[in-house]
């Protein structure tokens, strides 16, 4: 399994970035997907989730209504679309799956995510 991020960078309170997530070595379509990230001295958060078939998505309430997860299965690519970003927002963001095939009707604990890439930088500032 490989997982790769891309896409992080500076920006201006309020702008926007959009993430990649390039993924190989396994069955992409079969897979729940999500996007976590880490804040300096913080914890791993979850930030949103997508269904293997793009039919369900998730987001955390301080996400919500501001930023937006798809996949496109023909490229193996899962994206994160983040728009009005804010100084909390600056973390590491990593991409993720969970261990086996199948979809999740409500985001599973961080401890189910075991594929990760090493992360895009996001960072917010004026």
């Amino acid at each position: 399994v490989e997982i790769v991020e891309s896409g992080g960078d500076l920006v201006q309170p309020g702008g926007s970035l959009k993430l990649s997530c390039q993924a190989s070595g396994f069955t992409f379509n079969q897979y729940y997907m999500a996007w976590l990230r880490q804040s300096p001295g913080k914890g791993l958060e979850w930030v949103s989730s997508i269904y293997s078939d793009g039919s369900n998505t998730y987001y955390a309430d301080s996400v919500k209504a501001r930023f937006t997860i798809s996949r496109d299965n023909d490229r193996n690519t899962v994206y994160l679309q983040m728009d009005s970003l804010e100084s909390e927002d600056t973390a590491l963001y990593y991409c993720a799956t969970v261990l086996w095939p199948g979809d999740y009707p409500t985001p599973p604990p961080i401890r189910e995510y075991k594929y990760m890439g090493r992360g895009a930088q996001v960072t917010v500032s004026s």
